[in-house]
Formats: C-alpha cells, structure tokens, sequence
C-alpha cells in the first residue's frame, strides 16, 4: 500500500485548539482596545465640554463690573426719604425663561431691590439635577453679572452736550432718547443698537439704567412693562428722572450699552443630556456645553480686614456684593454614553473641573480719586 499522507484526527483537534485560543486572545484584545478607545473618546468629549464651558464662564468673569458704577447701577423701587424699598426688584433671567421648563418655575427677581450689583450670587436657584443613573441628586446655582460693552459699540457715548453733540436729547419723562450723529451713529451704518439691550445713562447727578423697546434711526425708546421692569419711571428712587439737574438732564449726559450676562443649567429641554446655559439679558437662552450634571459657585468677600471671608455661598451678613474678590466655579460632567453595567444601574464616565477667578474690576481702584 502506498503511503498515506495528512493529519490525524488528534493533531486536527490540536491545531483547532490553539487557533481558537490565539483567536480568542485577539479578539479579546481588540474588544479591550475598542472599549479604551470608547472611554478616551468619551474622557476627550467630557473634558471639551467642560473647558468650552468653563472659558466662558470665565471670560465673563474677567470683565463682570468693567464700567459698573461702585455699589452697583441703581434701579426703580418705591425708597421714600430713608426707608428702604420694599416688594419691588429687577426681574432677573434664569431658567424660569426657558421654555421647556415647567411652569411651576418661580420668575426670579434681584435680591437687593434698590441696585443691579456687578456679581449677583444665585445659591440653589438653578434646578435641582438627579443623574440619569440614579446617583445621588444635587442642587445647581446659577449667577449674574455685570460689565459695559467694551467694543466698539455704545461706550460713554455723550447724548447731552449742546455744544458738540447738538440735537441729542432725552426727552422730559425719559422714555426717548435721540443721539446726534456727530457724537453716536446709530443703525445700518453705525453703532447697533437691538430692543433688549440695557443702556445705562450717566450724568453729574448719578446712574440710571434702561431696557431699549424700541429703535428706530437715531432715537432709542424705552416703553414700560419691559421683561427687565427697568423702565418704572412712576417709581420715587432709582429711575432716569433721578439723574436730572432741576427740570433738565446735565450737559455731559452720556450712554453706554451693559451687558448682563446670566449662566445656569438647563434638565428640561433633552432629560438625557442637561446643558450650560449662557443668557444675554433677555434674549433667548444658548447652550455653551452639554452633558452638564454639576454647576455651583462659591465667593471670597473683603471688607477692608486683612483676612479675606472664603467660600461663601451667598452675601454674608455686614457684606455687600460689592466686596466679592474672587469666584469659585466647579463644573461637572458625565459621558453621554453607558460606559459599563451593573445589575443595579447603568455607570458612566464623570469629570470635573474646577477653577477661581480673580474680580479685577472690584478688587483695583483708584485711590487718588
């Protein structure tokens, strides 16, 4: 017989044996690398997500009280004499202007119903947020500050000055203003100027700010039941009729465009994914990062003492905003995705990062003034 060449059954069931080991190593091994590569991409997501947020957060931080008249803008409330105001604010915006937020969303309004401060704290006053896995719920703050427009837009422009800005007027119960060409263009081919915008006018008397209804070539109007309920001019203290001279706006009068700039987070609009919301004024809310489960601010106050008063969740008391000399922000995330599972619950990735930002504009004066 010749001889017979091949494999036997043995060395047949060998050979299989060690392929499906060395097959199940490599698959086992490129399983592991794509789920390294899930978490790094979800790690990279987190954290681009979280510095997107959190620059501007900051940014805005780093200009809060830039032209802000010291103690703050003075608003309409119904002070007499010496008695303090009562029942009266500025609205304030936050997440009770969404509109995916449910109704029961109490309006907000400033605590201090007499001054808009250049840094409002809002200790618990965004939503309380209760991850989707079931981890424990925690309450979120929102905040609100103040700087002038700093472009080249609507900055200490001069409306009254009968000399070099001629035809520039507020009319007598300030609810117009007309800026002559020469000293501020409005419109197309100048300076823009929106319904919604705040404008703070300035005279020798003192501060007053205005909510803009209106805008129509050179002249501005300012209508009353604005969002803001800046324009009350029928209130006794805090309007634009307090920073008359006599019957008269002093020469010199002039105008610059404030922005307010109010962050918060916002579980309504996708349940799956709370987002960081950044909002001018009253304008309509915009998101600056997704997948935002923790936002909270603490402040650093001085009252003139060298030990500063830290890590405070509001104004302390014998303390105005006016003495906040830092921020702390810490801003959290999760992954959008299950990262891995348990019986119980779903797990995902979390980052977080946090940060304090100097007050320049409050913590700097001039002192020979």
């Amino acid at each position: 017989m010749k001889k017979q060449t091949g494999f036997t059954l043995v060395e047949l069931l060998v050979a299989i044996a060690v392929s499906s080991i060395i097959v199940g190593a490599a698959v086992l091994s490129f399983s592991d690398a794509v789920k390294v590569n899930a978490r790094v991409t979800q790690m990279s997501n987190m954290s681009d997500n979280l510095r997107a947020g959190l620059n501007l957060v900051v940014q805005d931080l780093l200009q809060a009280g830039t032209g802000i008249p010291t103690g703050g803008i003075p608003v309409p409330n119904n002070a007499i004499g010496a008695a303090a105001c009562t029942n009266v604010g500025a609205s304030r915006p936050g997440p009770a202007t969404l509109p995916a937020a449910p109704g029961g969303t109490p309006a907000l309004t400033f605590p201090n119903c007499s001054v808009l401060p250049a840094i409002e704290p809002g200790f618990t006053l965004g939503p309380t947020m209760i991850p989707v896995d079931g981890t424990v719920a925690g309450t979120t703050d929102l905040i609100t500050l103040l700087y002038a427009d700093n472009a080249a837009g609507l900055l200490n422009k001069t409306v009254v000055d009968n000399v070099n800005c001629a035809g520039g007027t507020i009319n007598g119960t300030g609810t117009s203003v007309t800026f002559a060409a020469a000293c501020a263009n409005l419109g197309a081919g100048g300076i823009q100027v929106n319904p919604g915008d705040l404008i703070m006018f300035t005279s020798s008397v003192g501060n007053a700010i205005q909510t803009v209804t209106g805008s129509a070539g050179q002249t501005l109007s300012f209508a009353a039941n604005d969002p803001f309920k800046l324009n009350a001019t029928g209130q006794p203290s805090g309007t634009i009729l307090q920073i008359k001279s006599g019957a008269n706006f002093p020469n010199g009068t002039t105008a610059t465009r404030i922005w307010l700039i109010t962050y918060y987070l916002d579980k309504w609009t996708n349940p799956q994914q709370a987002r960081l919301i950044r909002q001018v004024n009253f304008n309509p809310p915009q998101p600056v990062g997704e997948t935002i489960e923790s936002l909270n601010f603490t402040y650093d106050y001085i009252n003139g003492t060298p030990v500063p008063l830290t890590l405070q969740t509001g104004v302390p008391v014998g303390y105005t905003e006016g003495q906040i000399r830092s921020v702390n922000v810490s801003v959290g995330t999760r992954s959008d995705r299950i990262m891995s599972a348990l019986k119980t619950k779903n797990l995902y990735l979390r980052n977080n990062l946090t940060t304090q930002v100097t007050i320049r504009s409050l913590a700097f004066y001039n002192k020979y003034n």
